[in-house]
């Protein structure tokens, strides 16, 4: 007898990290989403060269923890698998929903939204399904989820809002080939309303290219 598969809904608790106080200088939030095995409270290192009291962070926290390189000491968190994906994918949703709730991020202050690496597909998913009002969105050595089309961004004012596409020029995991498909995944979801940065480096976040966004 095959076994048979069923789901359950509960309720969940999940942190996240912050950098810098949000006050009436802040100029802008940055809600920055880590890569395969990152924490929060780390990736926030990456941002702690910007202007503290113009910038605000929120990092939230990828929910699936586990043990790196198959020793029982540093842990990092990924954000979805191939296994229930789209499932995994509305209750980080809902997470995300209770985290602006929780912060209550005033309407002058300029929204600037990061995907690093894994981090992108979280970022595009959001912003699509939740139809969210940004100043930059910056989609950092990382894929755009394949199932997105150009009316899920039809409600971009590009006026209003930039795309930037940045990647290091010796990263590993950015191929060739890999780099021209995003290249005509970009054109065909964006058209021309966007921009690419490359950096002299690898698959990594750099500082210094954070700071062209403040």
């Amino acid at each position: 007898m095959e076994s048979t598969k069923k789901t359950v809904a509960y309720t969940n608790t999940n942190s996240y990290e912050t950098l810098n106080n949000l006050t009436s200088q802040t100029k802008n939030v940055w809600i920055v989403f880590h890569g395969i095995g990152f924490l929060s409270r780390y990736f926030l290192r990456f941002f702690k060269e910007l202007n503290p009291k113009q910038n605000y962070i929120i990092a939230p926290q990828a929910p699936s923890k586990y043990y790196l390189n198959g020793e029982y000491k540093y842990v990092g968190a990924s954000w979805l698998t191939k296994e229930d994906t789209q499932t995994e994918m509305e209750n980080v949703l809902s997470y995300l929903d209770a985290v602006m709730k929780s912060e209550k991020i005033p309407e002058d202050k300029r929204l600037i939204i990061l995907g690093f690496s894994q981090g992108v597909s979280i970022a595009s998913r959001w912003i699509t399904k939740r139809k969210l009002i940004f100043d930059r969105l910056i989609l950092y050595a990382g894929g755009i989820p394949s199932e997105l089309k150009p009316k899920d961004f039809s409600f971009i004012d590009h006026k209003k809002s930039t795309i930037h596409l940045v990647y290091g020029d010796t990263d590993d995991y950015l191929t060739k080939e890999r780099l021209k498909l995003e290249k005509e995944k970009s054109d065909y979801l964006f058209k021309d309303n966007y921009e690419i940065r490359v950096f002299h480096g690898g698959h990594e976040i750099k500082p210094s290219v954070l700071k062209q966004f403040e």
